[in-house]
């Protein structure tokens, strides 16, 4: 089973300046964020390997739906913080997309490595959002709650400068708020120990990156 690897064509690109020189800087950094989206991955696997479990949810069930489809929607925020990594150009852009693209990727390591000692396939038969009792509803052209369209993703891509890093935090904002409500969706449905362990660790983390994005959107728009 191979894990989503998210990937962009312009990542492998350092910016340039006006005079024409690529800032070799930003490239290493990005090479050390890309390393570290790798590793987190291999944690998340190792994490949920050493996790002991006496039960296996089933193909069907809301753990499995969460843990495919969360996969999908971080899986999108690991390319839009990679964006933000490479391109943004306020600091604090770059730092939150470098934070979010890491930890995103180990989630995802961890939700795949769920299914495998589920022996469950990383797809499943279910449609989208099915394991929310109003799921279905939400999926708006086969999208999630939050997530951006692919025009949206193709219009951060080629943004540049301040249009670039209030676009993303815009983008952000809005998909952790999708996020977060279906991580408030498999929290009221299980009751798998390490199901819940991990999502009440996602929420957190995604709860405290909204007031990061938001303030960071308050100061650029000014």
């Amino acid at each position: 089973m191979t894990a989503p690897a998210t990937t962009d064509p312009d990542l492998d690109e350092a910016p340039v300046t006006d005079d024409g020189d690529r800032r070799p800087a930003r490239r290493f950094g990005t090479l050390v964020v890309a390393a570290a989206v790798v590793v987190g991955l291999l944690l998340g696997y190792a994490g949920g390997l050493l996790t002991p479990r006496l039960t296996r949810p089933g193909d069907a069930s809301p753990e499995a739906g969460f843990a495919r489809d969360m996969t999908t929607h971080h899986a999108q925020a690991v390319a839009m913080g990679l964006i933000a990594y490479q391109h943004g150009t306020d600091p604090e852009v770059v730092t939150i997309g470098g934070d979010i693209a890491t930890g995103q990727q180990g989630e995802i390591g961890t939700m795949q490595t769920w299914l495998r000692s589920w022996g469950l396939d990383p797809t499943g038969s279910q449609p989208r959002m099915a394991w929310m009792p109003d799921g279905p509803a939400m999926v708006r052209d086969g999208l999630m709650p939050g997530m951006a369209t692919p025009e949206e993703m193709a219009k951060l891509r080629a943004a540049k400068g301040r249009e670039l890093d209030i676009l993303f935090l815009d983008m952000m904002i809005r998909h952790h708020i999708g996020g977060i409500h279906m991580i408030d969706g498999i929290l009221k449905a299980s009751d798998e120990p390490d199901v819940v362990r991990t999502a009440r660790a996602m929420k957190n983390t995604q709860q405290t990156d909204l007031t990061n994005l938001k303030n960071a959107r308050d100061r650029l728009k000014g």
